[in-house]
């Protein structure tokens, strides 16, 4: 029979009498036993964290003939931890807790308990999707397991987050801890095999994960290390090992502070919960708050750590980098490594790069304004990263119809704040579409709110119409724009070619699909809005005197595909790149250049070919940067044309004279729609960005800022 396992949440997790917030604590089955968990007061609790009654007493989880969970309780916990799909600009709570958060959770968690390492969930972490993967987090050297504390709730929407905790008197050799993460991920591999295991470790956690990894080559991994301690041989801690030990205990208050001056950027730390759209005084006020509150918590921790503990964690520290390190050639799972430029602690970048060069299958991203405890200052919701680096997945292999995850609202805020705020305010786009009547409005009330939809229209210089166009989509209607896109951004050298989370990250955390008949076929099948380019990289980088000519393909395919799905199809043009920058270099001029010239011959040699070179003028999709010298800003218009219905019209399927010829109507549609606005812009009053900054500063947002009468 097996045995029934009872782990006590300890009363100083928080305030709550009965369950505490800091941790989310489950009944689960757990090495052949179960786990049934009890509040401070000895009241059972579900495993939403959630008391379930003063009647249901210790063991009554559980079945005695067999030692499991009832059936019934079971049947409830499965279907209290499934929650909805995630739906667009979903909260995903960045930014609710701060540092302190952190440092005062810790400051209880890290009072000895006596008890061996053990798994948690954080309350924080919610309900996750039906079909989530697995997330075990390993901490650094504080073992106190909720270093994740910022990234809790949107991971908890997509995972099943399980965070490991290592007591403070507790003295397990790297090699027992290994075995005690190794058992975990055996036991979810045997529930569920064709799911995936996640795990992130930090710093010292990076060894642990690795070791792991190594031992468990057939295990499918996706290994997260941030600024792993794999470079401990390297490290500034290394001399601090012999001082430590001969450190008098009246000076031991002292050594948080030694460390907190390596281990992370305090201003980015402080910045953490601050609310970007305050005025500059109330931002540089909570700030200044926020850093004058973080020293005395840290002191708290010193009367906590015994000198004792700090020389163990040391050691461990030395053996668990010499450990992974020695197992690196055995470690085949897909590994991101997350690494800081400030780190003063590690040398994580240069970490970051021979661990590249060493695992086969590795990406990186590197974080310029960060220090060692990356997860603890403001930079990117981890998620986040997950996400634009195409790690986030159910299966064995990613899919970026079936995995995809929506954008939050705190990314929807940095990707059209931070990332693409210049563009956005320079641009100060208009945007207008056609009624079922024909009649031209202002806004988008005239695009199909029910999918599928194929949105087929005119590639700026650039793509510089990307960035507005899918911030009003999700603005003003919550729909999130499916953009077909160049491979490269997916599988190319574009992909790697810097190692910070850049543009083509954010191109997928933003929705945009591979350009593969297959991927239109799926998202038309799942009732997207699809965002399509026929003329590709040939109009996003045209030649001088090309702007608003469309180079369409002369397949209709697009048609007879939407027609397979009943979609509706809306042709837009767009209008204002020579509202924003001269073209001066074209692909002629930098072909003329020497050295210039042979980039770009190697670029092509090595890029991703889409289309058949016999094709005609849309066939030359030579990738290059054009030289272009940006102008006062104009104004960018959009003008959406009146949907064409093909509900009905299967018959395109088999009558390519009728595709062709609706293929036609819809390049004319979209021509008609640049030469609408190219006149109508004239009439404009707000077309000039002085206009326009006059009048945000005397009445209204940047998105509500009019422009000419339809």
């Amino acid at each position: 029979m097996a045995s029934a396992v009872t782990f006590r949440v300890s009363p100083c997790f928080g305030t709550n009498p009965k369950l505490k917030p800091h941790l989310r604590v489950r009944a689960e089955r757990l090495g052949g036993g179960d786990l049934s968990v009890l509040s401070s007061d000895g009241v059972s609790v579900n495993g939403a964290g959630s008391v379930i009654g003063e009647k249901e007493k210790k063991g009554s989880l559980i079945d005695g003939g067999n030692g499991r969970l009832k059936p019934k309780v079971e049947k409830k916990l499965v279907k209290e931890m499934v929650s909805e799909e995630l739906e667009v600009l979903w909260d995903d709570g960045y930014g609710t807790n701060t540092v302190k958060d952190y440092l005062d959770a810790a400051k209880d968690m890290i009072k000895p308990d006596g008890g061996p390492p053990r798994w948690f969930c954080p309350v924080e972490c919610g309900r996750p999707v039906k079909g989530s993967p697995v997330l075990l987090f390993l901490p650094g050297l504080d073992g106190v397991g909720i270093g994740l504390i910022l990234h809790h709730k949107a991971l908890g929407k997509v995972f099943e987050v399980q965070c490991l905790h290592v007591p403070v008197y507790d003295r397990t050799p790297f090699e027992g801890l290994v075995k005690l993460v190794e058992e975990t991920v055996r036991l979810e591999h045997a529930s569920r095999p064709n799911s995936p295991i996640y795990l992130v470790g930090d710093s010292f956690g990076g060894c642990l994960a690795l070791a792991v990894a190594a031992r468990n080559p057939t295990i499918d991994l996706v290994v997260i290390l941030v600024n792993p301690a794999t470079s401990f041989g390297r490290s500034q801690l290394q001399p601090l090992l012999p001082i430590l030990k001969a450190f008098p205990h009246e000076l031991h208050v002292t050594i948080p502070y030694i460390l907190s001056l390596v281990m992370g950027e305090p201003l980015k730390m402080a910045t953490v919960g601050v609310e970007g759209r305050l005025p500059p005084t109330q931002k540089i006020e909570q700030l200044s708050d926020n850093l004058t509150s973080l020293l005395p918590r840290l002191s708290g921790l010193a009367d906590i750590i015994p000198k004792e503990t700090l020389v163990w964690k040391l050691k461990l520290l030395k053996s668990a980098s010499a450990y992974a390190n020695s197992r690196l050639h055995a470690v085949k799972a897909e590994v991101l490594v997350l690494a800081s430029d400030k780190d003063n602690m590690l040398p994580s970048r240069e970490e970051a790069h021979r661990l590249k060069n060493l695992l086969p299958n590795c990406e990186i991203r590197c974080f310029k304004d960060n220090g060692h405890t990356l997860l603890l200052e403001d930079s990117l919701n981890l998620l986040t990263v997950i996400k634009g680096t195409s790690k986030y997945r159910r299966s064995r292999r990613h899919d970026y119809i079936s995995d995809f995850l929506p954008p939050s609202m705190s990314e929807y805020r940095y990707a059209f704040g931070e990332v693409a705020g210049l563009i956005r305010f320079a641009s100060c786009s208009a945007m207008f579409s056609t009624m079922e009547d024909g009649k031209i409005v202002q806004g988008l009330a005239g695009v199909p709110n029910e999918g599928p939809v194929l949105f087929v229209g005119y590639h700026m210089l650039m793509g510089l119409e990307l960035s507005c166009l899918i911030e009003a989509f999700l603005r003003e209607k919550n729909i999130m724009l499916r953009g077909i896109a160049h491979p490269e951004l997916f599988w190319g050298k574009l992909r790697s070619s810097g190692n910070e989370f850049a543009f083509p990250d954010w191109v997928k955390v933003m929705g945009a699909l591979p350009v593969t008949a297959n991927y239109l076929f799926r998202a038309l099948s799942t009732k997207s809005h699809v965002l399509l380019y026929p003329g590709g990289a040939r109009e996003a980088l045209h030649y001088k005197g090309e702007q608003y000519k469309l180079f369409w393909p002369n397949q209709p395919e697009f048609v007879r595909m939407a027609a397979r799905f009943g979609a509706t199809i809306v042709p837009f043009g767009t209008v204002g790149e020579d509202d924003i920058a001269e073209l001066v270099l074209d692909y002629h001029d930098l072909m003329n250049i020497p050295g210039v010239s042979d980039f770009i011959n190697k670029a092509r040699q090595d890029a991703i070919k889409i289309r058949d070179e016999t094709k005609g003028e849309v066939a030359n999709q030579e990738l290059f940067i054009p030289g272009m010298l940006p102008k006062v800003p104009g104004r960018f218009y959009y003008l959406f044309g009146k949907p064409i219905k093909l509900k009905g019209r299967e018959d395109l399927l088999e009558n390519r004279e009728d595709a062709n010829e609706l293929y036609l109507q819809v390049k004319s549609e979209v021509e008609q729609c640049i030469s609408y606005l190219l006149k109508k812009r004239e009439e404009d009053p707000y077309r000039s960005i002085i206009d326009r900054t006059i009048y945000r500063a005397l009445y209204s947002p940047l998105d509500q800022v009019p422009s000419f009468e339809p």
